[in-house]
């Protein structure tokens, strides 16, 4: 029997174990004294809308769903609203604005995100709840099985695999798609994720602040469906991927600016070197340094590098600071089931 004040005790293992009805009436009592919230940010989803309100309501009868309307052109947020979501709306385009907002308004215990566009499987949340609250996580992503045949334009799917092996190089191998919209959060991680990005690559900033702070995280697979017909996505292939690669550079460099400004200084460094090696010989030689135009290149070079290095490790010490301060926030909210009773 579960102990008291552990509201998802061993119902990861109840959930694969039983059939899929009794597991969603089992899922249900252990989720009746937990607060949750589905998030679905949307902009132009009026044909799929429903089917993904209708889903969760389905999967989880006790959860509150809000629809974030940013913007929309069509009737997104009268579909929604009469499916029985509470709609919002974001005057400020962009998804990652989106989710900043919803973070920093709804209150409760754990926090389902999902796109609106009827790609995810909702009927998988009630796993991915429950094995946040068995391993006490902070964050469970939905890695999608069939991203790549079902990536809604050509090269999205291998753009996916290429994002996912630089993240995993720069940031460690936490996560197998950094991409997915399909996420289960803890109250401490959205209430402790300073949101920065303002489009697509908001959930690149959550990988990286979740590997950063060293939160307990899982990944839970879930089947990924191809967008209903007329339903068009609204990724920017090239657009989008520049921002990603921009939010790669600029977090690599806020986390780890000692390796960051030292590939800059080992390269000026180099480039140096190559281009004082002939004044260098010829100078042994003769005694002479005949050309000065390239002598001060080589100089301003060498004084670029070290500067580099100088301005690597004093913002490795502000980095570091930082990431104290944020892992002191974040271990100053108790998890749900842990901790004093709220």
């Amino acid at each position: 029997m579960r102990q008291q004040g552990e509201p998802g005790k061993n119902m990861l293992r109840d959930l694969q174990n039983v059939p899929e009805t009794i597991a969603l009436e089992e899922g249900q009592q252990a989720f009746s004294g937990v607060d949750i919230a589905v998030l679905i940010p949307c902009y132009n989803e009026a044909l799929a809308i429903r089917q993904v309100v209708e889903g969760f309501r389905s999967a989880l009868p006790s959860a509150r769903i809000y629809v974030y309307d940013n913007r929309s052109t069509d009737n997104t947020a009268e579909v929604a609203r009469a499916a029985g979501a509470i709609v919002r709306n974001e005057p400020v385009p962009g998804k990652g604005n989106v989710v900043r907002r919803m973070f920093a308004d709804i209150q409760a215990d754990i926090y389902i995100m999902a796109d609106g566009d009827a790609t995810y499987d909702p009927t998988v949340a009630p796993k991915m709840v429950a094995r946040l609250l068995d391993e006490q996580l902070d964050m469970v992503v939905g890695i999608r099985k069939n991203v790549y045949e079902n990536a809604h334009r050509k090269g999205h799917g291998f753009g996916n695999m290429v994002f996912n092996r630089i993240y995993a190089n720069l940031f460690g191998g936490l996560f197998t798609d950094i991409f997915s919209g399909y996420r289960v959060f803890s109250r401490r991680f959205v209430k402790t994720f300073p949101s920065i990005s303002s489009g697509f690559e908001i959930e690149t900033e959550m990988s990286v602040h979740a590997c950063q702070v060293r939160m307990p995280v899982a990944e839970i697979p879930t089947e990924y469906g191809a967008r209903q017909e007329g339903s068009v996505s609204k990724l920017r292939t090239f657009h989008d991927a520049f921002r990603i690669l921009r939010t790669f550079f600029l977090l690599y460099k806020e986390i780890q600016p000692v390796k960051f400004f030292g590939t800059i200084a080992a390269v000026l460094t180099v480039l140096s070197l190559i281009l004082g090696y002939p004044l260098l010989t010829t100078y042994m030689e003769t005694g002479l340094v005949p050309r000065f135009p390239t002598a001060i290149l080589i100089t301003g070079l060498m004084l670029m590098a070290s500067v580099s290095v100088v301005a690597g490790l004093i913002l490795d010490s502000v980095a570091r600071g930082r990431l104290e301060l944020k892992r002191m926030v974040y271990l100053g909210l108790p998890i749900k089931g842990v901790g004093p009773s709220e």
